[in-house]
């Protein structure tokens, strides 16, 4: 087994992947600054079952700090960073700070100091802008790519519209870079919208679980847009199985990029598609609002997967019917931890 550093282990994705590496026996330790909401309920979670986790609390900006956390790793999974558009409007400053020079600072990080490892990055899909360059239908109650059936490919051109676009996109091209120029061994995942369990949703980032959240505790859902646009969503675990084919084979998939998402099969509007089956589950109906669209939102974003499929063997298991009624599961059975 081997040493492993997660930015942003506290998170939504990476207190998850944190659970599943510990489990496989792998020593690992958490780097966050821990202003995520819902990041220290994660860590005590994670400290519970697994005492021997080693935890360092700083910004990913802060050059010492990433040079001892990285010290010794085989593996880094760089998954720390603002998530939210909106936040990088208010505040664009801050969020390249955390973004592109965080990111720069752990890539140095793990280049001088780290076991040779293999650095896999959390990028976006926002990477793509808003798809000005895609031809965009109104297909009922929903959007569509006209001319992207399998969705937006690797090879679709970037666009980094937004200071958050802007930022990530400057880790992601980074990293590529870095793999290119010094012989890292780095992996962009550009992911799509994940959900799943343990996600501490908020009003501007992991929408469905924010939708769920509003849902069981009364509180009106709030849709950004007209709730036609689309987007394809990948549970958690699936997202945690690309990561593994990721890692596993860095022969395959080093100085490489991809989309890696829910795909066609699980690309859904955002309220039309969402509000029925929220009803059932939840056992009442969900009243909404409708509010302008935030800078940049996509009309309709899903992923092309077929080049993670064909390389590493990956594809999605768990349909969204089926994820979201794990979400709501495991929302409704931890209600206390949002103050409900």
């Amino acid at each position: 087994m081997s040493e492993v550093l997660i930015t942003g282990g506290a998170g939504f994705i990476g207190s998850n992947l944190a659970l599943r590496l510990l489990r496989e026996g792998h020593s690992v330790t958490v780097l966050d600054d821990l202003s995520r909401r819902g990041s220290e309920q994660n860590l005590a979670w994670l400290r519970a079952q697994f005492p021997a986790l080693r935890f360092l609390q700083a910004d990913v900006a802060d050059p010492a700090a990433a040079n001892r956390a990285v010290e010794g790793a085989a593996r880094v999974y760089h998954l720390a960073g603002q998530t939210a558009v909106t936040v990088s409007v208010t505040d664009p400053l801050a969020d390249f700070r955390s973004n592109a020079e965080g990111t720069l600072r752990m890539l140095e990080a793990a280049r001088r100091y780290g076991d040779n490892p293999v650095f896999l990055y959390a990028s976006t899909n926002k990477v793509y802008g808003d798809l000005t360059a895609a031809r965009v239908e109104r297909d009922g109650e929903r959007y569509r790519l006209a001319d992207l059936p399998h969705g937006v490919p690797e090879s679709f051109p970037l666009d980094f519209a937004s200071p958050y676009g802007c930022s990530k996109g400057c880790g992601d091209q980074y990293v590529r870079d870095y793999f290119r120029i010094y012989g890292l061994r780095t992996v962009v995942l550009r992911q799509s919208c994940i959900y799943g369990t343990r996600q501490f949703g908020v009003a501007d980032q992991g929408w469905l679980a924010w939708f769920v959240q509003s849902s069981l505790c009364g509180r009106e859902v709030r849709v950004f847009g007209d709730g036609r646009q689309v987007r394809d969503v990948l549970f958690i675990d699936d997202l945690l199985d690309a990561y593994a084919a990721a890692m596993s084979s860095p022969a395959l998939s080093a100085g490489e990029v991809f989309n890696v998402g829910g795909g066609p099969a699980n690309a859904i509007a955002v309220w039309s598609d969402v509000a029925p089956l929220l009803e059932r589950l939840t056992g009442h109906p969900v009243p909404v609002s409708f509010a302008d669209w935030r800078p940049c939102d996509q009309r309709v974003y899903i992923s092309d997967t077929r080049k993670l499929e064909q390389r590493l063997g990956w594809r999605p298991k768990t349909d969204w019917q089926t994820g979201l009624g794990l979400l709501v599961a495991w929302l409704r059975e931890n209600l206390g931890l949002f103050g409900a």
